[in-house]
């Protein structure tokens, strides 16, 4: 094996780096004709729960677009059958929940995880991974409170979240139970992928940006408070996302967190001007990825050219890598950013 590649990890830190470091959400998976052929055969889950399958999926876009960093391939949702939901994966429709929860009751039997016992094979990809097959850091995740809350409420994918704020409005009791929770899974969780030799963690807070910056202060932020708390003796780095969220940058900014990634909504030179400290990543809005390569180049240099004005940066998309993007021009993007500005 070629020798560990620390960029990644030195812009988290907010250290001077040789160039851009880049990484990309969804990077491993969709858009990759391995991956496809390998779904032929195999569902989501059969790869999730076969360490070698899925190892070999997390490391693939390494090996073809040069990142700086892997993240695990898995479902923010793998923990959750461990206390008891039955959840599954749709195609084209995402992950669904058999029996949402609709009451404290409900909330109540929600059971507690062991990782080790219940979930060994998420563990056991991490340990191949670190251990013999990448050489750059690979990074775990969880989702957040309030991301599996909207799941587990609204019984699968939403658009306005009806559900979950009537329920958080209306079950005041039941939703700081249901917060609490979650918070103890994702702390045992995250826990569970250091232990196992993650070199950092990202929390996906995917759908926060649906409540206004008052309400995520009441419900949503003395939760993520306490499961960064009590995850910051673990010195490991934090990244903290979500989509639609910009207004709740100075929210994140106050939390014990390393890295805020950003969507496309907000520019980096803004979320500075807002009083942004930490270690920025993004913003790239995916849609570019099919974009001409003169109007993505373009776009490219906008954000390189802002990020790069402070150590600290990380570049990544606003969100995911869509199916329809092509490897060739992850690729192509990839050497572009490692090469601008090089030291």
């Amino acid at each position: 094996m070629t020798s560990f590649n620390d960029t990644f990890l030195k812009a988290v830190r907010r250290e001077k780096t040789s160039y851009v470091p880049v990484w990309y959400m969804r990077q491993a998976g969709r858009s990759q004709k391995e991956y496809r052929k390998l779904k032929e055969k195999y569902s989501l889950f059969e790869i999730t729960h076969n360490p070698e399958l899925c190892a070999y999926v997390t490391r693939l876009p390494v090996e073809q677009y040069g990142v700086d960093a892997a993240i695990l391939y898995k479902d923010i949702m793998t923990p959750l059958s461990a206390m008891g939901i039955k959840v599954h994966i749709e195609p084209k429709k995402g992950p669904i929940i058999d029996e949402p929860i609709r009451s404290k009751a409900d909330v109540e039997r929600l059971g507690t995880l062991f990782p080790e016992e219940q979930i060994p094979y998420v563990l056991e990809t991490i340990r191949l991974l670190t251990k013999e097959q990448l050489n750059v850091p690979l990074i775990g995740f969880a989702g957040a409170p309030f991301t599996l809350a909207s799941y587990l409420i609204e019984g699968g994918p939403s658009k306005n979240y009806t559900k979950t704020k009537a329920f958080m409005y209306g079950e005041k009791d039941a939703w700081f139970l249901l917060m609490d929770k979650l918070a103890d899974m994702t702390v045992t969780y995250v826990k569970a992928q250091i232990k196992a030799g993650v070199h950092a963690i990202q929390i996906f807070d995917s759908w926060v940006g649906a409540l206004n910056s008052e309400d995520y202060t009441d419900y949503i932020q003395p939760v993520m408070k306490r499961i960064f708390d009590e995850l910051v003796d673990e010195k490991v780095p934090m990244i903290l996302f979500g989509v639609g969220a910009s207004h709740l940058v100075q929210q994140w900014n106050e939390l014990p967190i390393d890295v805020i990634g950003l969507d496309w909504r907000m520019p980096i030179k803004k979320a500075r001007s807002l009083g942004v400290d930490k270690a920025v990543q993004g913003n790239l809005d995916p849609a570019l990825l099919l974009a001409p390569w003169d109007v993505l180049e373009r776009k490219v240099k906008e954000i390189l050219d802002q990020g790069t004005e402070k150590n600290g940066f990380i570049f990544n998309l606003g969100h995911g890598v869509f199916p329809e993007v092509q490897p060739e021009t992850l690729k192509r993007l990839t050497e572009y950013v490692h090469h601008y500005n090089r030291n």
